[in-house]
């Protein structure tokens, strides 16, 4: 996942605004068209206001040497009402960006999450088993959903302030040149203090994910309920929270010795600046005491100055916050140049319906991309058409790797598996998928109602249309007695995380995962260690039946059980990534190998 990237690249990717312009218009173009205008109105108001400002002093001043003090107020009254309207208008249009901006934002932020949340389900397994990628997505997730819009808000910015300093600008340049460009070159520092601090701010989240996402991960297993038993039992608080407590001084001193020193250089920049625009004062000072403008014209110098200064601050301002957000948002433009290696061909072949001959692994192969030792070397096996066949093996044989490598959750380094002759890698793995329904030993907890749960294994189901169904697949796997005993019965919300939720037993919980695969319209059922978490009585039930709860269909065992495995048609036996042998339960009973090992060795307990 490292890219080897030349300076002038990111220089290039720094700059480009385009992709979050258009990202922001796609998700919400009338806010943005409304908000666009707004912004760009507000930035003439302000040149307005200067002009009335000194209308009102000039007819003040005029009007302190007038005999008729009645008819000099009621001029001066006239600029101070459009000043009025002028000072409302710009409330109103300040009222109205504020409520577009917020709506803008809200729009833009559920999009970007929307692109995060497609492309996170949509990369391969493999890259969950890569830290590189974990840093990428943690960056990804903590700067996408509002840098878009920071960079769409400082582009209308600068319009905004580039109207303003336009018009400022042609006042203080028709005034005197060389004040100009004195207070507009006094801005220059900030603007390159905000550019020196975006950059170190980039790197040094660069540098720091990785221990960013271990101070969320000690925060989270010291919060969730996941770890609350064993951090009690083990008595792990304290060493979590010491843990947590010393990343996080070192993040937060880092952070703080970079906005040290921003503030030391922000300060010094600043001076330049007070510097400037009292000195421009002072000159405006002495040409109204001389006679050369008028006090109104002083006032507005003066007010000119700071807006200028400001004006021109803010653009350049804006143009330094578009470089930061653009920079931190490459994370997010990395997140999304990430492709998934299992993809459908270019013209995908339609799965066989009904299955003829059946799956077989021919010769294959596989490698963990993050390791380098291989997992399978040279399996081959075939599942016939309705029939039951089991993997038994130590751990980290490869028992569950063959199971992702059928579902295709990766594809073999070498050799192919195939259904009636045709590779997987020639069907869209979506269409694949929908074959095959797994429970695997590390099925997931969904903290949804009781029904739900079941009716996910089948998500193109109408829920309201399939309650038989649902109760049905949780009458096979012994889960509807359960069900009906809880409180709201099928709309009891499973878990705890929620309110009125309802805790189950692990034995529980994985009735309602069997539920969950049988309620699938699957060719092929997978189910591994189907039993750990079950009483005796319940799977000699589940197993006593199992013919008919598969009703026909393929099946495939991983259990550690034998008096699981006993009835599949053909078990096999995986050792250190290979087939070491295969056959019914009896015939490889008989022949003394490793399966007659591992059984009796187990059965040993019993007799």
């Amino acid at each position: 996942m490292k890219e080897n990237v030349t300076f002038g690249q990111k220089v290039r990717r720094s700059l480009r605004l385009d992709r979050a312009v258009r990202l922001v218009w796609k998700s919400a173009p009338g806010w943005t068209l409304v908000n666009t205008g707004l912004t760009s109105a507000q930035g003439l108001l302000p040149l307005l206001s200067l002009y009335l400002m000194k209308r009102i002093v000039d007819e003040v001043t005029v009007g302190l040497a007038s005999a008729d003090r009645i008819a000099a107020f009621q001029r001066a009254g006239v600029w101070i009402v459009l000043a009025v309207g002028a000072a409302l208008l710009t409330a109103l249009l300040r009222s109205f960006s504020e409520l577009t901006s917020q709506a803008q934002s809200l729009v833009v932020t559920d999009a970007i999450f929307d692109i995060l949340h497609t492309q996170s389900v949509s990369v391969d397994l493999e890259y969950y088993e890569d830290p590189r990628y974990f840093d990428t997505l943690h960056r990804a997730q903590h700067q996408a959903p509002y840098r878009p819009m920071q960079i769409v808000n400082g582009l209308i910015q600068l319009v905004q302030s580039g109207l303003s300093l336009a018009g400022v600008g042609v006042l203080l340049f028709t005034s005197n040149a060389t004040i100009g460009a004195v207070l507009l070159a006094a801005a220059v520092p900030g603007a390159l203090v905000r550019l020196w601090y975006a950059r170190q701010q980039f790197d040094l989240q660069q540098r720091r994910t990785e221990a960013e996402r271990r101070v969320w991960y000690y925060n989270w297993m010291m919060t969730s309920g996941v770890h609350a038993k064993e951090i009690r039992l083990f008595n792990l608080g304290g060493l979590f929270k010491e843990r947590f407590q010393t990343l996080q001084r070192t993040l937060r001193e880092e952070k703080l010795a970079l906005a040290r020193r921003r503030s030391l250089i922000d300060l010094i920049a600043q001076t330049v600046v007070t510097g400037a625009t009292f000195g421009s004062f002072a000159f405006v000072c002495f040409q109204a005491i001389g006679g050369v403008i008028t006090l109104g014209s002083l006032v507005m110098y003066y007010q000119g100055f700071q807006l200028g200064i400001s004006s021109f601050q803010s653009f350049l301002r804006g143009l330094a916050g578009l470089y930061e957000d653009n920079l931190f948002l490459t994370n997010f433009y990395q997140f999304l140049e990430l492709t998934p290696k299992v993809s459908p061909p270019a013209e995908p072949r339609q799965v066989p319906e009904p299955m003829r001959t059946g799956i077989t692994f021919e010769s294959v192969c596989f490698t963990y991309p993050s390791q380098t030792q291989q997992v399978l070397t040279g399996i081959d096996l075939h599942l016939a058409p309705g029939h039951v066949i089991a993997f038994v093996g130590e751990n980290g044989a490869g028992k569950t790797t063959l199971i992702k490598l059928l579902c295709r959750l990766y594809d073999p380094g070498a050799g192919r598996i195939c259904v009636d002759g045709i590779d997987l890698r020639d069907f869209d793995p979506t269409d694949w998928r929908r074959q095959i329904s797994v429970v695997f030993q590390d099925y997931v907890h969904y903290f949804m109602p009781a029904w739900e749960n079941i009716w996910l294994g089948n998500v193109d189901k109408e829920p309201d249309r399939e309650a038989k169904a649902i109760a049905e697949a949780a009458r096979i796997s012994g889960a509807d007695a359960l069900i009906r005993r809880l409180p709201h019965g099928y709309n009891t919300m499973l878990g705890t995380e929620f309110e009125q939720g309802h805790e189950l037993s692990i034995g529980e919980w994985q009735k309602v995962a069997l539920a969950r695969a049988f309620f699938r319209d699957s060719r092929i059922i997978v189910l591994d260690e189907p039993t750990s978490s079950l009483d005796p009585l319940a799977e000699a039930d589940l197993f006593r039946k199992f013919r008919q709860l598969i009703q026909g269909r393929s099946a495939i065992l991983i259990s550690h059980r034998f008096s699981t495995v006993r009835y599949a048609d053909t078990i096999y036996v995986v050792k250190d990534g290979r087939i070491s042998e295969h056959g019914p339960h009896e015939a490889l009973l008989s022949r003394g190998g490793d399966y007659s090992r591992l059984y009796l060795a187990q059965a040993q307990h019993y007799t």
